[in-house]
């Protein structure tokens, strides 16, 4: 019965030493929580890295003790519980290694959605700010979904742009439900719910925001999604930690850059010059990038407004009125039509294909986007 399942699953991950990989070893050597539970101390440890602090546990009431009042708090508050083993995890979490063995959830994730997580630093800027308005007003016509942690600074900021844009949005929680961390987004919280959003957290509620948590939480944001940006953050910054995450799960990561002087900016523009995260040039060819749009002619339909597009110097700015969208030019071909010698063009569209305003194709052939 699922409810025997809850009980024995919440027991067993209440042991002391047992994370989501022993407990996923465990349940997927055995069979379940509850036949890892009867099972004797003999027999525990004779599976590989369970060793005796570990057996020890296991078997012991008082978790099973536990387990009932956490059943019961989530009964009373509406909470589901969700099992990695049943197969109850959101597809892309489940696919990582150390995906959480237990998922308490409130409100509706919708499964048929494009997920992309947004995080970043809890000190944004209003150029921050801008690009999160910017994106999510751009792909507010696609079915997607937005993920990030509810904490202060950027991550409020996902969530109440995207309520805003009737974009449903998932807060990842460093806690239980039995606390709300910082408590000066309570009512965003509860906004979220409102608006088909949805809250997830690992912890159980006995746990509080802890430091340490908030490391453990970054995992699951960047594993919901195919896709994490980060808007702006320091070196070592908890959205390092996000990227880093999205990175071992071999999922796409995008950075924002910024001014090198610029503290919450240098984080990002490490990711890039590590080759952490593609750096984001303009909106709309982000939002091509994340498959938010179905073709380059529909997003430059449909987002015009959304290009953040630096004045370029007379010479660039004519290379770039010669170039066609639909029809590529040969370097020879674009440099017989400005009457420019070729070598002199060169670094003007290499420099245009940095700034995102043009695609080198092969054979030295070039669109503008």
């Amino acid at each position: 019965m699922r409810s025997e399942e809850n009980l024995y699953s919440i027991a067993l991950r209440h042991c002391p030493l047992i994370g989501d990989v022993i407990f996923r070893k465990l349940v997927g050597e055995i069979g379940s929580p509850k036949e890892v539970w009867e099972l004797s101390k003999s027999g525990l440890q004779n599976i590989f890295g369970i060793g005796r602090k570990i057996a020890v546990e296991i078997g012991n009431p008082e978790h099973l003790r536990f387990a009932e009042k956490e059943i019961a708090f989530c009964e009373k508050n509406g909470i589901k519980i969700n099992l990695r083993h049943l197969g109850d995890l959101p597809t892309l979490l489940n696919e990582c290694e150390d995906a959480p063995a237990i998922l308490y959830q409130k409100g509706n994730f919708d499964f048929s959605r494009k997920a992309v997580s947004i995080v970043g630093t809890r000190n944004i800027s209003a150029y921050g700010k801008q690009f999160i308005q910017d994106l999510l007003i751009a792909a507010k016509s696609e079915k997607i979904i937005t993920i990030s942690g509810l904490a202060l600074g950027a991550d409020a900021e996902v969530h109440e742009v995207s309520i805003k844009n009737n974009i449903p949005t998932v807060a990842v929680l460093a806690h239980g439900f039995h606390t709300l961390y910082p408590s000066r987004n309570r009512k965003l919280s509860q906004k979220i719910l409102e608006e088909n959003g949805v809250l997830f957290t690992e912890f159980n509620s006995t746990q509080k925001p802890d430091r340490e948590n908030f490391i453990q939480r970054n995992r699951v944001i960047a594993g919901l999604a195919p896709a994490t940006i980060v808007v702006e953050t320091a070196f070592g910054g908890g959205s390092i930690s996000t990227a880093t995450f999205a990175n071992n799960y071999n999922r796409e990561v995008y950075a924002l850059p910024g001014r090198i002087d610029e503290k919450y900016s240098q984080g990002c523009n490490q990711l890039i010059h590590q080759n952490k995260a593609a750096v984001i040039s303009t909106i709309s060819a982000l939002i091509e990038q994340l498959g938010f749009a179905d073709d380059v002619e529909k997003t430059d339909e449909l987002f015009p407004v959304s290009e953040v597009r630096i004045l370029l110097p007379d010479h660039q700015q004519n290379i770039l009125n010669t170039l066609d969208r639909k029809i590529p030019f040969s370097l020879d071909e674009l440099a017989q039509k400005l009457e420019i010698p070729t070598y002199k063009i060169l670094p003007d569209l290499l420099q245009l294909e940095i700034l995102g305003y043009i695609k080198a194709l092969s054979g030295r052939q070039y669109l503008a986007i």
